[in-house]
C-alpha cells in the first residue's frame, strides 16, 4: 500500500505568479485542495514540511487546514527546471470508504531458480484489477519469485494485496510460471531433383536423327 503521512496545512490569501514567486523565496510552497464535491481551496506549507514527505514515497496524506483533517491523495507535484526544488502542489481529497475498482501494474522481485537452470520465465498476466478503499491504491503490486522452481507457477490466490482489497480474476490464474524450454527439431529438406536441361535431346530421338543424315546408314 502506498505510505501515509501528514501535512498541515495554512490558506494562502494570494494567488498568481507573482504572489507565488514571493512565497518560493520564503521557503513556502503553494498548492491547492480539491475534489469531492468540495470548492478548490488555495494554501500553502514549508517547504522543510512537504519535502520530506514526498521523499519518503507517500502517495496519501492526511491534510489538515484550520483544524479540519481530509485525507487526499498526492495528484501532482510540479518542480523546477533541474528537479530541485518544488513550485506547486495538488492534493485530491477523497472519501476514506469509498471504494474503487482499479488496474494496478503486477511487479516481479526476484530470481527464478528454475530460470537458472534452463527453464524458461513466462510473465503472462502484467497487470490485474483489484477493488480497495480510494486511499489505498497501491502503486504496484510486487510478485516474488526467488522460490519459483522448474515447473511450478505463482497464481493469483499467492499474491500479496493492500488489506481489505480483492482482485477480479480467477484464484487460479496464472500470474508467472517457469516451462521448460521447447526443442525446436531440426527438418531435413529433400534434396532437389536434378532439373531438366531445355533443349537437350533424348539419346534416342539424337541417334535416330543422326541415321537419317548419314546416307551410308539404310
Amino acid at each position: 500500500m502506498s505510505k501515509e503521512a501528514k501535512l498541515v496545512v495554512k490558506l494562502r490569501a494570494e494567488s498568481g505568479s507573482a504572489a507565488c514567486r514571493r512565497l518560493r523565496w520564503k521557503g513556502e510552497i503553494p498548492g491547492n485542495i480539491y475534489g469531492h464535491n468540495a470548492p478548490p481551496t488555495a494554501v500553502v506549507i514549508g517547504a522543510d514540511e512537504l519535502m520530506p514527505v514526498l521523499q519518503s514515497g507517500a502517495k496519501v496524506v492526511d491534510v489538515e487546514l484550520d483544524g479540519k483533517v481530509d485525507k487526499a491523495v498526492v495528484r501532482e507535484i510540479q518542480w523546477d527546471t533541474f528537479g530541485r526544488s518544488i513550485q506547486h502542489f495538488d492534493l485530491l481529497r477523497v472519501d476514506p470508504n469509498e471504494r474503487v475498482n482499479i488496474v494496478v501494474p503486477l511487479e516481479l522481485k526476484g530470481t527464478a531458480p528454475g530460470a537458472l537452470v534452463g527453464g524458461v520465465l513466462e510473465h503472462v498476466m502484467h497487470t490485474i484489477t483489484i477493488d480497495c478503499l480510494a486511499y489505498q491504491i497501491p502503486d504496484s503490486i510486487q510478485v516474488r519469485i526467488g522460490s519459483l522452481e522448474l515447473g511450478k507457477a505463482i497464481h493469483v490466490s499467492d499474491l500479496v494485496l493492500p488489506e481489505g482489497s480483492h482482485a477480479h480474476a480467477a484464484p487460479d490464474a496464472i500470474v508467472v510460471h517457469v516451462v521448460h524450454a521447447k526443442v525446436q527439431e531440426e527438418v531435413v529438406a529433400a534434396a532437389p531433383a536434378e532439373p531438366e536441361m531445355i533443349g537437350k535431346k533424348p539419346a534416342a530421338d539424337a541417334e535416330v536423327k543422326d541415321d537419317k543424315k548419314d546416307p551410308k546408314k539404310k
